[in-house]
């Protein structure tokens, strides 16, 4: 017994090591996971699983990174071990379910969304997903039976009344949807969905000025769904605004440059209007997209006949032939063609066949374009060739949802809404702000790389890539061999090198509590380091952004952080990227007052600062100061900051 509980004491700390160092690399995972570096932050996920395979944490943010990575199927996987080895947690059903939404398997997510709903039933987001996924799988009872609890728990909830709206249209009960959908739009008018469903109603009804006042809300609501101006373009072109509706196609070709409907569209408004060659790119387009499409080719067969593109004509009207043999109208164009070529015996055998067709009664005589059949319409599946010159419409005219979630935009609901752009940090890799060979200089760096020629030089950035898989595994080598240097080092001085590498490449993995803990160790050898205490900032910035987004108190750590910035400016008045990294962290703190003055400060030391100009101008508007900030967003775009123009239009 007593060699026993001797051995369990021997075992502890090697133990508790084990537990802190995966806590350890699940926390720096997770923040990684924070500042969008998914890439590495599965290496850190991928590195706690391997020590502790059976803790259902790293599968879990592991099956986040995934996600945002677009690997749904992974992600989907990484859940279900997570669910596996800990079935009480309703945020990673709800994950799983969302990754089974972008998979197609609506059944197997409803099924997540009965967990999750199980554990969180006052959260009505899922409850509106399950809705979607049931409509999805067609199971209108279902969608009905939680709709009506919705509205019945959440009565001013508008969008349970448009979803139901929408059930009942697709249960063809067109009344009781527009019941409905007027009493979404009571309870909220700024509803873009429900204004798009509204004009759907109106679109089935041929009540086109109705849908066209309809989607012009939904599109100011929502301007960048290319639905919306597929469907208006129609309304449009049926109250004779051609202008209108060729500027709606322009528009959703812009948002979705491969929309079928859009191009082949755009292409028969194009003929109407006269606009030949660039109807004939349309055509181009729809015909690289579906090679088979018939009604496409013919068309731009026309067009290639009509331009003077005789032999290309003839190419349209025989693949189009090939697919409709008795196609008679073709063949008479084809024989047109021939006959325009000199090409006389092909000719005479098209227009031979054309009068065999005549003469069979079951093929009947071609019809002549009323004006009313050319204002008609055809389903996109529909490939009668007597509709050739007909506008197209989607053989289900459905509104697209968003489905709601946490994981939707950036992770862990970060906090982006001032758009400052980031500090200056140390790095491997070159600045660079995509116009102009602008490159950041320090004197106290530019002398560390001189003396203590490191693996890598060392830059300062505050623009760089995330790494991927191989470069992540070459900083983590570099971490380790660094490591092992610094364990058998012998002199101070040598040491001091390799501190500062190994922080660096800390940084760079995201690792910012490790990166401070060697930035502190180097000024304890170095006092008078300025660029020590200015990355320590960066750093315990970092860290406090993740934080705080954690939920947890980080005003003692921020001024520790401005003493940091303080020390480094009194070793190095000087420096502009600490003037402009302490302005930052007033601007997070919302001291846009002193965050102007230091990023002023900046722009005197170094006037082609392009991110001192973009963050004052950013602070300045905070401060209502729109014209001096404008102006500085001006300044910014002209040096190379191109989002500086968005900015600017935002805030005209």
């Amino acid at each position: 017994m007593r060699n026993i509980i001797l051995i369990i004491l021997t075992l502890l700390p090697s133990v508790a090591g084990a537990q802190f160092n995966t806590d350890r690399l699940v926390m720096v995972g997770r923040s990684a996971l924070y500042y969008e570096d998914y890439v590495l932050s599965i290496q850190y996920f991928n590195q706690a699983i391997n020590s502790k395979p059976f803790l259902y944490e790293p599968w879990f943010y592991r099956g986040v990174a995934k996600f945002y990575l677009d690997d749904f199927t992974g992600a989907e996987s990484d859940c279900s071990k997570a669910i596996e080895l800990n079935p009480f947690v309703p945020d990673v059903f709800e994950l799983r379910g969302f990754c089974r939404i972008r998979l197609k398997d609506f059944k197997a997510a409803i099924a997540d969304y009965d967990e999750t709903i199980k554990y969180n039933p006052d959260k009505k987001n899922l409850w509106y997903n399950r809705v979607l996924c049931r409509m999805e799988d067609k199971d209108y009872e279902g969608a009905h039976s939680d709709l009506d609890r919705m509205i019945s728990r959440w009565q001013s909830y508008s969008k349970a009344y448009a979803l139901k709206a929408e059930v009942c249209m697709q249960q063809k009960d067109t009344l009781e949807g527009v019941k409905y959908l007027d009493k979404s739009l009571e309870i909220d008018p700024y509803d873009a969905d429900a204004w798009s469903v509204r004009a759907m109603i109106s679109l089935s009804r041929s009540q086109w000025k109705d849908a066209d006042m309809q989607l012009g809300k939904a599109i100011h609501l929502k301007p960048h769904t290319a639905g919306n101006y597929v469907n208006r373009a129609l309304a449009r072109y049926n109250i004779n605004n051609l202008r209108g509706a060729l500027a709606d196609y322009d528009k959703a070709i812009e948002i979705e440059p491969e929309n079928f409907l859009a191009h082949y569209n755009r292409g028969q408004l194009r003929v109407q209007v006269g606009d030949d060659n660039r109807a004939i790119e349309d055509f181009d387009f729809v015909v690289k997209m579906e090679p088979d499409n018939a009604l496409a080719i013919y068309n731009r067969g026309l067009l290639r006949e009509r331009t003077g593109d005789i032999r290309g004509a003839i190419n349209d009207y025989s693949a189009v032939i090939k697919q409709f043999p008795n196609f008679w109208v073709g063949l008479n164009r084809r024989a047109h063609c021939y006959r325009l070529l000199g090409m006389t015996g092909k000719a005479e055998m098209d227009e031979f066949r054309i009068f065999k067709a005549q003469n069979d009664k079951h093929n009947g005589i071609q019809p002549r374009w009323s004006r009313k059949m050319r204002r008609s319409v055809r389903k996109k599946s529909d490939i009668d060739m007597d509709k050739y010159n007909q506008l197209v419409v989607a053989d289900d005219n459905t509104v697209d949802h968003e489905y709601a979630s946490d994981y939707r935009g950036r992770v862990q609901n970060r906090k982006t809404d001032t758009g400052f752009l980031p500090m200056y940090r140390l790095s491997f890799t070159r600045y660079t702000n995509g116009i102009k060979s602008y490159q950041v200089f320090d004197n106290e760096i530019e002398t560390f790389n001189r003396e203590c020629r490191p693996r890598h030089t060392v830059h300062i950035n505050c623009n760089s890539k995330a790494l991927d898989a191989t470069e992540t595994e070459a900083c983590f080598a570099l971490i380790d061999t660094l490591s092992a240097e610094i364990d058998h080092s012998g002199s101070t001085k040598t040491s001091r090198g390799l501190l500062l590498q190994r922080a660096v490449a800390y940084i760079v993995t995201q690792n910012f509590d490790a990166a401070a803990n060697d930035l502190t160790t180097y000024t304890q050898i170095d006092s008078t380091a300025s660029f020590a205490y200015w990355q320590r900032a960066v750093c315990q910035t970092m860290m406090n952004e993740f934080n705080a987004s954690q939920g947890m108190e980080t005003e003692l750590k921020g001024m520790r952080a401005l003493a940091d910035f303080d020390k480094a400016l009194s070793l190095t008045p000087g420096n502009a990227y600490i003037y402009y990294n302490r302005a930052n962290l007033h601007a997070m703190r919302k001291d846009y007052a002193a965050a102007v003055a230091d990023y002023t400060r900046a722009i005197e030391i170094d006037p082609r600062l392009a991110e001192a100009y973009y963050n004052r101008g950013l602070a300045r508007i905070h401060l209502n100061k729109k014209a001096e900030g404008i102006q500085d967003l001006s300044k910014a775009g002209e040096l190379g900051i191109y989002g500086a123009y968005s900015v600017i239009k935002k805030n005209r």
